[in-house]
């Protein structure tokens, strides 16, 4: 992270632009949400409230379900745990020496 500025920018989980732009611009209730996609109005919850990941299996249904590819459900995914693990690590990382090519 270079730029200052961005270290105070808390990472986007890809539940959290579900949950806030698309599912209300779907105008459908999260339980009929749920039954669409196949899964229990549980596991929804549980995505939506952040306290699960965006897998393959539920980006395929994500994107099924609203017109996007699940690719870039991954890639939301993806680089929101590459930010949380580059906070998390930002010590440890920093001992590891970089080794170049041996001549």
């Amino acid at each position: 992270m270079s730029n200052p500025l961005l270290k105070a920018i808390r990472p986007v989980h890809p539940a959290e632009i579900l949950r806030e732009d698309v599912l209300p611009a779907l105008g459908r209730p999260k339980a009929e949400i749920a039954r669409l996609m196949g899964i229990s109005r549980q596991t929804l919850y549980d995505l939506l409230n952040e306290r699960q990941p965006v897998t393959a299996q539920m980006a395929l249904r994500i994107g099924k379900l609203t017109g996007t590819t699940a690719e870039s459900w991954l890639r939301m995914q993806s680089q929101y745990d590459m930010k949380i693990a580059e906070r998390a690590m930002v010590d440890e990382i920093a001992k590891i020496p970089t080794l170049s090519e041996a001549a």
